[in-house]
Formats: C-alpha cells, structure tokens, sequence
C-alpha cells in the first residue's frame, strides 16, 4: 500500500497521547495515526491482514498441545514453538514472518533450532533437505516461480506463496499457514525418531495434498 508524506494541524495533547500509546505498542506516532485512522474508516491495510492472519494462526494452533503460538503487537512476524522428544528436549521456533507488499511471495518461514548435539544438528539437516527434495517433486510444479530455501547453522528457511490462480482470504492463508507448519512439525518430529523413512515422508506429503491442504 503507497504511503504519501502528510501535514497534519493536531493538538499538543493529542500529539502526547498518541507517542505515548505509541511507545507502549512498540510502534511510532506515524504508523499509529495511520493505524487508528484505518480502523476507523474500516480500511483494511497491509499491517491489519497480516495482524487477522496471525490471531487466525493462534486460534487453530492453540487447539494442537504440541504447538504453542506467540504473537507480538503490531510486528509482522509472530512466533511458534514446539519441543522435540530427544534428551533435554530441545526447543524448535518456527517464525512466520508476512510481507506488506510482495507479488513474488506471501512471506518466509524460518525453522529455528538450538542444541549441542552434532548428531541431532545432523538428522535436521538430511530432514531438510530431504523436505526441499520432496517439495521439488510434489510443490513446485504449482508455482510460477520456485520457492526459496536457505540452510545455515541451526536455522532453516523458506519463502511462502501461494497459487495465483484465485484470491485467498486471510481465512484461507491462516488456515494454509497452520496446516504446513503441523505437517512439517509432524513429520519432522517422525523422522528424528527413526519412525519415519524418506519413503514414508514423501506418501505423508502426498496424503496430505490429496486432503485438499492449500499449497505453499
């Protein structure tokens, strides 16, 4: 959404009230005028979407026990953490950060990870790339352009779009979103135990798209 520089006359104590509030949420007097300003006229901006998509996330993943959301006021990105069943339980974070204005992708998704351990560090590396193997065969063919993905020391990344051949509500995204990330969460936590092969990865994946799941 184009944003124009604009000269408004507002009272001194107004303009208090505003930075206060504004510090409080962690934004800044601009972006909360034009935050107050939207909510009034019911307009629905780039930030207000992605703030609907993110309390949708929240309330179908606060259904799944393995799965805890997290999500900050008026940021773009919000939060989920899961812990694996390995010794001293390490954390995963899986972060879904939502673009204001992209027509290549939606957004990107980071899986986070910490842990001392060389031999998890390397399972979750052949999961994921195994995962990015899968989704060249089964994903890709389904978008014009090929999704990005991104492997570093403990960090896992990849972009988030969505077929272009209808419009999606924020319904429609939140739901998509949901639904990988407790695929992913799923199937990664399968592999890491040994109950799941690269065979059993790929037929989850497929199942999971003949259910009707949106692809990302």
């Amino acid at each position: 959404m184009k944003k124009t520089l604009y000269s408004l006359m507002l009272a001194d104590d107004v303009v208090r009230a505003v930075d206060d509030l504004a510090h409080r949420m962690g934004t800044n007097r601009s972006a909360l005028v034009n935050q107050i300003l939207a909510e009034y006229t019911d307009l629905v901006t780039p930030e207000r979407r992605v703030q609907d998509i993110f309390r949708q996330i929240s309330e179908i993943l606060d259904a799944d026990r393995a799965l805890v959301p997290f999500i900050t006021p008026n940021s773009m990105t919000m939060s989920v953490k899961s812990s694996l069943q390995y010794r001293y339980r390490p954390t995963v974070k899986y972060s879904v950060e939502l673009y204001r204005d992209r027509d290549d992708s939606l957004g990107e998704l980071s899986v986070v990870f910490r842990t001392q351990s060389q031999e998890l560090l390397e399972a979750m590396g052949r999961f994921f790339r195994l995962w990015k193997q899968v989704e060249d065969e089964l994903v890709a063919p389904y978008h014009a352009l090929p999704a990005d993905y991104a492997l570093y020391p403990g960090r896992f990344t990849r972009s988030i779009a969505l077929p272009g051949s209808r419009d999606y509500t924020s319904s429609d995204v939140a739901a998509a979103i949901s639904a990988y990330v407790r695929l992913f969460d799923r199937l990664m936590k399968a592999y890491l135990a040994g109950q799941a092969s690269a065979r059993d990865i790929r037929a989850e994946y497929i199942q999971w798209l003949h259910e009707g799941n949106t692809i990302l």
